[in-house]
């Protein structure tokens, strides 16, 4: 053998090496057992929850109901994020440049059958917004003079991105305000009227979980109310997937962005994008990509240098949220925003945002103190719950009927906690 082949062969076993290690890494997470538990009781199941709000390491010196943000690694998930990162930096270029390549593939396909795609039709992201950015931008079916429309509750980054259509394909950009008090009923009407009030439309954003109020909207009713017009739509499940039970062909749209590091808990910098295998052409490429070919979607994004570890430990992820179950946390999540919300309806000051209709909520919800609407006054109540009350919230703006506190408890919040914000709420009604 001369010393070129054995330098080929050693490096080859390295890899082989390098790619055996990986795989049994990301099964060295410790082994998870929870309890058995009657799914027709499991929202209320204290045994099995305690078990799953012990796979968290929380700090309990705050009531934290600002998991919107994004949700914290269960503890096997972080173990295997560890791992993968000690891993990475030790392996270095030797399996960035060799076996990286097929372990995101093996993620992506992961993902894709999680959500219920072909893997042809995801590409991972950084995260949602980077997806949605990418989806709205480079939307190539918009012709001068055609209209694009979003709502007051889609999210901030979404709405700039279809704010600059404006300039870069010389189209008219339209908003609308979302009923308040909701309705499903009355959001339908909303689309409806704004759709028909823009027969030039051809883009429509459409947020299924608001960031804002935690509003669920009827997505594929007003996708299919939209695709009879001509108008595409552009989906944001940033807050949806893994807090609700769905798959993506559930919505009826072509385009959605998806979080990795929210309700599904992976590590953060994690998302991903869903084209239908049909409209791919319908997407350009990222700034005319040639690293992929132009029917594949990775070329819909490029992101450089990625956090390989991070990838490396979605599949980690999904394994905790397949055992749980998106219809298990779905069915929690709820329960947690029922339990603090009938008390809270019982203040006369207090008005919940969200509406009690268990089809246009999950777990997050807003509130406000009548007549309390400007920034000051919301980041005033914000942070007396946050240090006289020792209750964290988020203050949410951009809502046409004024600003707000948005409540997101996670897997491990406890009724406990749960009222203190309420005797919280009680103690900013009285004074």
């Amino acid at each position: 053998m001369s010393g070129i082949e054995r330098r080929h062969f050693l490096l080859g076993s390295a890899v082989t090496a390098i790619a055996a290690a990986t795989v049994a890494k990301a099964s060295a997470a410790e082994t998870v057992a929870l309890p058995s538990v009657d799914d027709a009781a499991i929202a209320t199941d204290k045994a099995y929850w305690a078990a799953v709000g012990d796979l968290y390491d929380v700090d309990r010196s705050i009531a934290n109901l600002e998991n919107g943000y994004w949700g914290i690694m269960a503890r096997p998930v972080l173990q295997a994020y560890l791992e993968n990162t000690q891993r990475v930096n030790r392996q270095n270029t030797v399996y960035a440049r060799n076996a990286f390549g097929k372990d995101a593939e093996d993620v992506c396909n992961r993902v894709a059958a999680a959500v219920g795609a072909a893997p042809e039709e995801i590409a991972l992201t950084r995260g949602a917004t980077e997806a949605l950015q990418v989806l709205i931008t480079g939307y190539n079916k918009l012709q001068p003079g055609d209209a694009v429309i979003y709502s007051d509750l889609d999210y901030d980054s979404m709405q700039y991105a279809m704010n600059a259509l404006a300039p870069r394909r010389g189209v008219e950009v339209k908003t609308f305000a979302i009923p308040e008090p909701a309705t499903r009923e009355a959001v339908l009407e909303a689309y409806r009227a704004v759709l028909e009030a823009t027969p030039k439309a051809r883009l429509l954003m459409l947020t299924h979980l608001s960031h804002r109020t935690g509003l669920v909207m009827p997505i594929r009713e007003i996708a299919d109310m939209a695709r009879s017009r001509g108008v595409d739509v552009v989906v944001d499940a940033a807050h949806s997937w893994g807090q609700m039970d769905f798959n993506v062909a559930d919505l009826g749209a072509d385009f959605v962005g998806f979080n990795l590091h929210k309700w599904i808990g992976a590590p953060i910098g994690m998302g991903f994008f869903y084209i239908r295998k049909d409209r791919l052409a319908d997407i350009d490429r990222d700034l005319a990509d040639e690293d992929w070919p132009k029917d594949d979607i990775r070329s819909r994004i490029h992101t450089g240098t990625t956090n390989f570890a991070a990838t490396l430990t979605v599949p980690a992820a999904l394994d905790l949220h397949a055992m749980i179950s998106s219809k298990r946390k779905q069915a929690r999540l709820t329960y947690l925003r029922n339990y603090w919300v009938k008390k809270a309806r019982a203040i006369d000051t207090i008005e919940i945002l969200t509406p009690d209709d268990a089809a246009m909520h999950a777990g997050i919800t807003s509130f406000r103190v009548k007549g309390k609407i400007s920034k000051d006054d919301n980041n005033a109540l914000m942070v007396a719950l946050r240090d006289q009350h020792k209750v964290l919230t988020v203050r949410r703006a951009g809502i046409a009927k004024g600003q707000c506190l948005r409540v997101s408890p996670a897997l491990y919040t406890t009724e406990a906690e749960l009222d203190q914000l309420v005797e919280g709420l009680n103690a900013i009604s009285s004074s």
